[in-house]
């Protein structure tokens, strides 16, 4: 089966209360992901103006 790897981890500091940030493969935008206990959020990375950050290396 072929592996989907549309989304990557780029980032991510903490072992209890973790904070991640990934990218889409197919687009750059960047994500942050935040974890403590059992609950967990993400949203998308916005510059200055509220638009989406792309990974400049992507």
């Amino acid at each position: 089966m072929k592996e989907n790897n549309r989304f990557e981890e780029v980032y991510k500091q903490g072992k209890f209360t973790v904070s991640k940030v990934i990218r889409d493969n197919e687009t750059g935008v960047l994500y942050l992901v935040h974890q403590e206990g059992y609950g967990m959020g993400l949203t998308v990375m916005v510059d200055a103006e509220g638009k989406p950050i792309v990974d400049k290396d992507f």
